[in-house]
């Protein structure tokens, strides 16, 4: 996300967002334990860079594995396999409710999606077409794409038509599986589990930082951006959404059209953290 504004705090802002969210080339992932890290103090992060929030692939400054095609050879040459090792650890959560597309929680900022997750399950299942994937899920467990497939008599594009707005919503959850051949070689596929399966139990809040939610991830953004292309949960976001937000003191408005978390308006005017 590359929108500058001539205001001279906005300015700031944005600046401080670049050396936060890794956006500078001085500042690119080094490592996976860095990239660990980058999660945990940014608590959210997509793959692709499509918006405010901090994107792995928008940290890397890496060049394209080939650069004239879209697709996977626009990914990093060399680091892209950092983000599948991280949605690896048992600490990160890897949903697909940024509009349809991967982001990855920390176990705090998980736990603020949480409660919106399990809603969102039973709200789907009150509704026949939803809930035929979703009662299959109950009572058969996880299962694999092949198994589904299998299971419930669907052809591949009919269960990618019941899975995606399903895990649009974090109803589902799809994990990565790598299977064994008899020959010594291996295959992926994809594992489909419920919400509530995949997390038995209601994450916990653990800190102060878990509450401050998207302030921690992004400091600023066009507010255009938090109710459009941030989540799927359009319900969350009512005509007064961000004006409550704002009221409250958690959102601030350094100028029209910008938002920023209450207290970053001040360190707006501290110094700069110093390149590393």
């Amino acid at each position: 996300m590359k929108a500058r504004c001539e205001d001279t705090a906005v300015r700031e802002l944005l600046e401080r967002r670049d050396y936060l969210c890794r956006l500078t080339p001085d500042r690119a992932l080094r490592s996976p334990e860095e990239t660990a890290e980058f999660l945990n103090e940014r608590g959210f992060l997509t793959r692709t860079p499509d918006s405010a929030l901090p994107s792995f692939f928008g940290a890397c400054h890496e060049e394209p594995y080939a650069a004239s095609s879209r697709g996977f050879g626009s990914w990093p040459a060399t680091k892209y396999p950092w983000y599948f090792e991280l949605a690896d650890r048992p600490d990160v959560h890897e949903l697909r409710v940024h509009n349809g597309k991967s982001i990855l929680f920390s176990d705090e900022t998980l736990a603020l999606v949480d409660p919106i997750c399990r809603s969102e399950l039973a709200r789907l299942e009150q509704d026949p077409d939803n809930a035929r994937l979703l009662v299959h899920l109950a009572d058969a467990g996880p299962s694999t794409l092949d198994e589904l497939q299998t299971e419930l008599a669907l052809k591949p594009k009919e269960l990618r038509q019941l899975r995606s707005p399903l895990e649009r919503c974090g109803a589902v959850v799809a994990r990565g599986l790598r299977v064994e051949l008899p020959d010594g070689g291996h295959s992926h596929t994809t594992e489909l589990v419920r919400f509530d399966h995949a997390y038995p139990s209601p994450r916990p809040r653990r800190n102060r930082r878990a509450h401050r939610g998207g302030g921690t991830c992004s400091r600023c953004c066009p507010e255009r951006e938090v109710t459009r292309k941030w989540f799927s949960w359009r319900w969350l976001f009512s005509e007064d959404f961000v004006d409550r937000l704002v009221s409250e003191g958690r959102l601030e408005r350094p100028e029209p059209g910008w938002l920023v978390t209450g207290a970053e308006t001040t360190s707006a005017q501290a110094p700069a953290a110093p390149a590393t």
